[in-house]
């Protein structure tokens, strides 16, 4: 792990169709894995977009700051587990892509 882990949540129960996610992090640093089931993470760092499907316990997906996260496509059952190297924190939170896509334009140019 590329982080210490400070806290540890899950999504389940998610109705078909939903999504979650549609955020990115300004630092904090997050380990995602299908405990159970399966799913898709949208990934975004404000030029490319990649989406990655989750279906095996034994695989962890890697998320750090300034990616834009969404996560769809949840089978019956899925089980997503995150791991995070920081407490919940709101001022941590891009809930506004135009807002996170401007801050990731701003520091490439930097």
């Amino acid at each position: 792990m590329p982080f210490d882990i400070k806290r540890v949540y899950y999504l389940y129960d998610v109705p078909g169709g939903a999504e979650r996610g549609g955020h990115a992090h300004k630092d904090l640093h997050q380990l995602i894995i299908a405990m159970s089931g399966s799913f898709d993470i949208h990934l975004d760092d404000g030029f490319t977009k990649k989406t990655v499907h989750m279906n095996r316990s034994y695989y962890g997906l890697y998320v750090c700051p300034m990616i834009w996260r969404e996560i769809d496509n949840f089978s019956s059952g899925a089980v997503c587990m995150v791991m995070a190297s920081a407490y919940y924190d709101e001022l941590d939170y891009y809930r506004n892509y135009a807002a996170f896509q401007a801050d990731a334009n701003r520091a490439t140019v930097s």
